[in-house]
């Protein structure tokens, strides 16, 4: 490749990128967020650090708050169950599910020790169309969609027509044309609920970031924020499940 196609290239994915960053900057403004000076966003009304009795008043609200209702992976009787918090164009999120997710499922999933409840966290006008979609989708494909979601993140989310790319993907993975409209016909029905979810984990859980999680064994409620590596995750969850790991 010439050097000029190169540059080229590196122009237009650029612009690409720098589009969709002032979209979402400005979608998270109106939201409540504001730049945090590093690079990323918190909500306005957590900006300010956190004081002991915050931590007093966060712990009891993450105690008393109503769990969130979603697709489980795993077995409903496993004595764990892994809330995750997540943004379909989040790319730790991306890491998470591509990576992480497959040696927790065998590890511990596969065996009846932990199920995972997926909670959408949108952060931009693309992730929530994501959220969505992936509502209408057959429950039997729905973590295969999440998953695609993530695969092809770059895909959609640098795609000026996003919508119809995820859509396409609805298709893809079983869902006819017909279903599709009528489900997004109750777009504001499905919108409220996952923007209820989102409300309540910022409220109770103080959360302000994907990939947050929450991790429930019994009365035990913690909660975790930012991408764990696989290693200190099964830390976490061998400690709760009393299993001594091996040296």
């Amino acid at each position: 490749m010439k050097f000029e196609e190169i540059i080229k290239t590196i122009s237009t994915w650029a612009a690409a990128l720098a589009v969709f960053v002032f979209a979402a900057g400005g979608y998270l403004s109106l939201k409540g967020f504001v730049p945090d000076g590093n690079g990323g966003f918190v909500l306005m009304k957590n900006a300010q650090a956190a004081t002991p009795a915050d931590q007093a008043e966060r712990t009891a609200k993450v105690k008393s708050m109503v769990l969130p209702k979603g697709h489980v992976l795993g077995k409903a009787g496993a004595p764990i169950t892994i809330y995750e918090y997540s943004s379909f164009a989040c790319t730790h999120c991306s890491e998470f599910h591509l990576d992480t997710l497959p040696r927790l499922k065998e590890n511990f999933i596969d065996k009846g020790l932990v199920k995972l409840v997926f909670v959408d966290f949108p952060l931009d006008k693309k992730s929530m169309y994501g959220s969505l979609v992936s509502r209408c989708v057959k429950p039997a494909k729905y973590h295969q969609f999440v998953t695609l979601l993530f695969k092809k993140q770059r895909e959609w989310a640098l795609s000026s027509k996003y919508e119809k790319v995820i859509s396409q993907y609805a298709l893809l993975s079983g869902l006819s044309n017909e279903e599709l409209k009528a489900c997004m016909k109750n777009e504001e029905t499905i919108g409220s609920e996952i923007m209820s979810n989102r409300g309540n984990a910022i409220e109770f859980l103080g959360i302000q970031g994907t990939p947050s999680f929450l991790i429930v064994k019994g009365n035990d409620r913690e909660v975790f924020h930012g991408l764990p590596s696989y290693g200190k995750l099964a830390g976490i969850l061998n400690e709760k499940l009393g299993i001594k790991e091996k040296n």
